[in-house]
């Protein structure tokens, strides 16, 4: 490809820049993480106490977050499973707060009974790890509901994800599974228009599929969709640190260089990128932005 074809493939209109129920501010959309969990790989127990984990949620909020998920079961490599009734008491009381104070809220949940008594409480979206493979039930509380819905490229559990991270072309593979997904979904009657597709970085995937999805978002754009990007402290970044050196920079030392893969993302088309530390993701997709629009105007 020519410098001049690369910089028209930059310049190409990104994902839909708006749907309904979310802000509009007409850049890549930030989803600041809630994790109001004891065993989340990176902030684990810090925002266990609901009233601690709504005003995290507000804080947020005013650092320039436009969604803010809430989760509670971790998703890391190996995290077991949480009751369900716990898990409806660690998010519903923070999502119905955050709602109530005019935050856009999302639930980031893999059980139906979970969403739905989150979209009661006031969330705009369902953000599911599992595209909906977890529970059967999910896609028809969906279509009922008429919320956004982030279907995730998943092969199995927490638990075992690692043992099913094998790939002969990832970029393929994953964007068939996901076209699967879209097939499966539409036909339960969730809305096309109000689905987001997530590559499912780290979720079954090793750290070279994971850059390899992202050098192929341009791929998965093809499917007509907006593309949440979820790359915040993951293992890729922190092995990708350590420049080849043995082990891996710890996630708390990882949020420059996603912010910086917040603005490759936001480059290549991503629709939000979800992220921890959302001062330095917002500044970063904002400056892939002027980037766009500068580069346009020398074409």
């Amino acid at each position: 490809m020519s410098t001049l074809q690369s910089v028209a493939a930059l310049d190409e209109p990104a994902s839909p820049a708006e749907l309904e129920g979310l802000p509009a501010p007409g850049r890549c959309l930030i989803m600041g993480i809630l994790n109001v969990t004891p065993d989340s790989f990176s902030d684990g127990g810090l925002y266990a106490d609901t009233r601690r984990a709504v005003d995290r949620g507000l804080e947020l909020a005013a650092q320039g977050a436009d969604i803010v998920d809430v989760g509670g079961e971790s998703t890391r490599p190996g995290a077991d499973p949480v009751a369900l009734e716990e898990e409806l008491a660690r998010t519903v009381p923070v999502v119905r707060e955050l709602a109530r104070a005019g935050v856009c809220t999302s639930v980031d949940t893999v059980h139906a009974p979970v969403a739905r008594a989150a979209v009661e409480a006031g969330v705009r979206m369902v953000n599911d790890v599992s595209g909906g493979l977890a529970d059967p039930a999910m896609a028809q509380t969906i279509a009922v509901s008429g919320v956004l819905y982030v279907a995730t490229h998943w092969r199995a559990p927490s638990r075992e994800m690692d043992r099913h991270a094998h790939y002969d072309d990832v970029v393929t593979e994953v964007t068939a599974e996901l076209t699967c997904r879209i097939r499966q979904l539409t036909e339960q009657g969730v809305d096309p228009a109000r689905i987001v597709l997530d590559p499912g970085l780290g979720f079954a995937k090793r750290s070279e599929h994971d850059w390899t999805l992202l050098t192929g978002l341009g791929a998965l754009r093809q499917l007509g969709h907006p593309l949440l990007v979820g790359a915040s402290r993951k293992r890729f970044i922190g092995t990708a640190l350590a420049d080849g050196g043995a082990g891996e920079v710890p996630p708390g030392g990882r949020d420059a260089a996603t912010a910086a893969v917040s603005a490759l993302a936001a480059l290549d088309g991503a629709f939000c990128v979800r992220v921890h530390d959302v001062r330095a993701s917002l500044d970063a997709v904002r400056m892939a932005s002027a980037y766009r629009a500068h580069r346009s105007q020398q074409l």
